[in-house]
């Protein structure tokens, strides 16, 4: 797998390619679907954080908003209000890479001065496209979602991705965002309506590399997983590692999970199957 930096906040950066980077979830919320409650106290935060990093999570991603399809939106100045203080200690202590979870321009920004070093907008900048101004003006690796919400999809799952992520990667381009900041996501769950859609876009998912940016993969413990498996959501962790090990295959390079430990082992495994590969190809 080809060799790429990923540029981001604070002069710093993360080389993407013979290793997958996991991506710890942490959720500052009393209402996220499979987690919500267990880590709304910044000190149970910042334990769950200290966790993932020694389980081998390069980066934690923290939201303060569920993005569930019924949660209740919360305002401004409570998301900041639940995230900023996590942030903040979690800079200090200089243990692992930081990701904020948001779509609002004005969190985004906060949290960067607060030592976040990427944002990560579920919304794909075309909810606020202020973003792409925050990620250009600090230099914050930008993670870009495809959504299907709010609006008519094209019937094909990867004809959809390539409209929506263009129009993304339009705003960004317009807003000075460089190429090497930016990261995208295939949106799994998010507007994909059925377990199919979900399987259809994980089984295309290597087409997305047209688009020419490096992809995360976040499908932990979505309902896709439940519908194939039969489990309820703290108990889908075999089922995302399996779709982390096929999309690690499929060429996705960061990994967006709860359950860290066991991912990073099976994308162990896959990062030396892989090396295998290439080593064969090279003889």
């Amino acid at each position: 797998m080809m060799t790429r930096r990923w540029r981001l906040a604070h002069g710093r950066h993360l080389d993407l390619g013979d290793k997958a980077v996991v991506v710890g979830i942490l959720n500052v919320t009393p209402d996220s679907f499979s987690d919500g409650g267990l880590f709304d106290v910044p000190e149970q935060a910042m334990v769950q954080a200290r966790r993932m990093a020694a389980e081998g999570a390069l980066i934690v991603d923290i939201g303060g908003e569920s993005t569930r399809p019924d949660a209740q939106p919360v305002s401004a100045s409570q998301e900041q209000d639940r995230i900023l203080p996590v942030i903040e200690a979690l800079a200090r202590s200089g243990e692992v890479l930081i990701s904020v979870d948001t779509y609002r321009e004005e969190t985004a920004r906060r949290a960067i001065a607060a030592g976040a070093h990427i944002v990560n907008d579920v919304w794909g900048l075309q909810r606020e496209p202020g973003i792409a101004n925050v990620a250009a003006e600090t230099g914050a690796g930008l993670i870009i979602m495809h959504t299907g919400r709010g609006r008519q999809k094209l019937p094909d799952v990867i004809d959809d991705q390539l409209l929506f992520l263009r129009r993304s990667l339009e705003i960004a381009a317009g807003s000075g965002v460089a190429d090497d900041q930016i990261m995208l996501d295939a949106g799994f769950g998010f507007a994909k309506e059925t377990a199919d859609e979900n399987l259809d876009l994980m089984a295309r998912f290597s087409e997305l590399h047209a688009l020419g940016f490096p992809l995360m993969a976040g499908t932990s413990r979505k309902r896709f997983i439940g519908t194939v498996t039969g489990r309820d959501p703290m108990d889908r962790g075999a089922g995302t590692v399996a779709t982390s090990v096929i999309l690690r295959l499929k060429g996705a390079h960061l990994f967006r999970v709860h359950d860290v430990a066991i991912n990073v082992d099976a994308l162990a495994v896959a990062d030396a199957m892989l090396a295998r590969e290439t080593n064969r190809a090279g003889r």
